[in-house]
């Protein structure tokens, strides 16, 4: 064999070198195959019994020597072996699965000398005697009601071992980022460590763990420069859902850490938020708990329409019939109601936005320590009770138990505008862009920032921000407002007639008194009178 080198004896063993992995395993498992038909017949006192240990690791080579951990970690290997038996590290499990058609018993974490963190072993079934003891799998983890997710050890594959604790830091800042997100199950740090240093197969580290989404990534050390990746994986289906990669200067590193997990959490929570929905969407009518009717009912918001909303409201109070006190249902209902109510959608009686106030106080009684129903119940109490100090207090204690909640962020901005207080609004909407720079509600993100532009008098960027939104949204009714006052105010008359002329085509019913109630209670005075003289100068009637 030219790929293998006997590199030594010691005494009765031999320490060998393959270029290949697979040819190592295959080359053990004839030759112990071999020995088993050469003892066959004879005594105990003159059969001969070896036992193999086999590991792919970095070695340090040295003349005509090799040594390190690597090494090292095959001889332990070979000490845990039954009398002509083979172990192997886990490392070489995964990477001969799938290109030898062995059977490898899982032995479990086992702990061996001179190695700090405890290794995965796995044995070779050498034939199929029933009789032969092996050790009892264990049963996979059931999945939590809620969507579960392990962020395993990042690898660090920049060659200088003392970055392991940047790497190992990294992981320990996104674990806690992601860990606040109330409607997440998190895997504990020290449990996805027991991953660290062995190459993993995510199907099966979802199983142990009982987890649906595993978090893997790798940190590359260049000078003062490093550079971040990081994927998430559904292990039920194998397909990629989120991969980014993230570039900073090791100046500090702990800022960049707080960044990069900022980021992640905040990236990562739309694109779990949407395959949970998929998921819930696909399942049949019959067998729909809460928290399903909770996601299909976000579902059908994302269809922007008066019947999305209704339908979503709809299916909050079949979640509610379920489970009263499911707080995400009631603060949705809430939300909902608002959207309709500020774009003029549908018919909403006083019963409606009565029960949209009363489910937003229940909310905030139930859930105070959940994010997204505390800044969706006080953004309801802002609009449709006018209660703009609670609803500021809400969505301040929003993100200050979550940081990198980017749609509370948003919620915050957009009061902030509403306010008439520009300057503070935009630096919340633009940290909401930095959390979630490819969120699927940016449209409101832009709205608000129009607002925002509106209100500081800069409205060539309001009509800028406004066609943002208008983007996304088409029939975005708010946006379009925005965009026909700031044309007035620039004197841009044909174009303001022409916007009010889509807004009209939506909502026919708009008046000048009609907005002023709907929305004149939450708007600070000076916008909106900026506001209502805009509309007016492009057409606007009064009644």
């Amino acid at each position: 064999m030219s790929e293998t080198r006997i590199v030594k004896t010691m005494g009765d063993g031999l320490l060998v070198e393959f270029a290949s992995v697979v040819g190592a395993v295959r080359c053990a498992v004839e030759v112990q195959r071999a020995m088993t038909e050469r003892n066959a017949g004879m005594s105990a006192d003159t059969r001969i019994d070896l036992r193999m240990g086999i590991h792919q690791g970095d070695i340090i080579v040295e003349d005509d020597d090799i040594f390190g951990d690597g090494v090292n970690l095959a001889a332990r290997l070979e000490g845990l072996a039954e009398p002509g038996g083979i172990c192997l590290s886990r490392v070489v499990r995964d990477e001969v699965r799938d290109k030898l058609d062995f059977v490898f018993d899982d032995l479990g974490e086992q702990q061996v000398k001179n190695i700090a963190r405890p290794v995965r072993v796995f044995a070779v079934r050498l034939d199929d005697d029933a009789e032969r003891p092996r050790p009892a799998q264990k049963p996979p983890l059931p999945l939590p009601k809620k969507p579960s997710l392990v962020v395993l050890p990042f690898q660090n594959i920049s060659g200088d071992p003392e970055q392991e604790y940047f790497a190992d830091g990294m992981v320990e800042e996104i674990t806690t980022a992601i860990a606040r997100l109330p409607w997440l199950f998190v895997i504990a740090r020290n449990s996805a460590f027991t991953y660290k240093g062995n190459a993993v197969d995510v199907k099966q580290v979802a199983q142990e763990l009982g987890v649906r989404y595993v978090l893997e990534g790798s940190v590359r050390k260049a000078g003062n420069r490093v550079r971040i990746t990081g994927q998430l994986i559904d292990t039920a289906t194998s397909a990629h859902i989120w991969a980014d990669r993230f570039d900073g200067a090791l100046d500090d590193i702990f800022d960049l850490q707080d960044q990069v997990a900022s980021s992640v959490a905040a990236a990562i929570e739309p694109k779990l938020r949407q395959s949970e929905i998929d998921l819930a969407v696909r399942k049949p009518t019959d067998s729909l708990n809460a928290y399903d009717l909770y996601l299909r009912a976000l579902a059908h918001f994302n269809r922007w329409s008066d019947e999305g909303f209704a339908e979503a409201v709809a299916l909050a109070r079949r979640a509610l019939a379920i489970d009263p006190s499911y707080a995400p249902a009631a603060a949705m209902v809430g939300w909902y109601r608002t959207l309709q109510y500020i774009h003029g959608w549908g018919s909403l009686s006083g019963d409606d936005i009565a029960e949209a106030i009363l489910l937003s106080r229940q909310t905030l009684e139930a859930a105070s320590d959940d994010p997204d129903t505390v800044w969706q119940a006080g953004y309801t109490l802002f609009l449709l009770a006018s209660e703009a100090s609670v609803a500021e207090a809400m969505l301040d204690r929003a993100v200050t138990l979550n940081p990198n909640a980017a749609m509370a962020w948003n919620a915050k901005g957009n009061l902030l505008a509403l306010r008439n207080r520009p300057d503070a609004a935009i630096e919340a909407l633009e940290r909401a862009r930095r959390l979630s720079p490819n969120d699927p509600n940016v449209y409101w993100n832009a709205l608000s920032t129009a607002i925002a532009h509106l209100a500081a008098r800069r409205f060539d960027e309001a009509i800028e921000w406004a066609d943002r939104a208008l983007h996304d949204q088409p029939r975005f009714i708010t946006a379009m407002r925005v965009k026909t006052a700031a044309f007035a105010h620039l004197g841009r008359l044909d174009e303001a007639r022409a916007e009010l002329g889509r807004v009209l085509a939506i909502d026919p019913r708009s008046t000048i008194a009609r907005y002023r109630a709907m929305l004149g209670s939450s708007v600070a005075p000076k916008l909106f009178e900026l506001i209502e003289v805009g509309l007016r100068r492009a057409g606007l009637r009064e009644e």
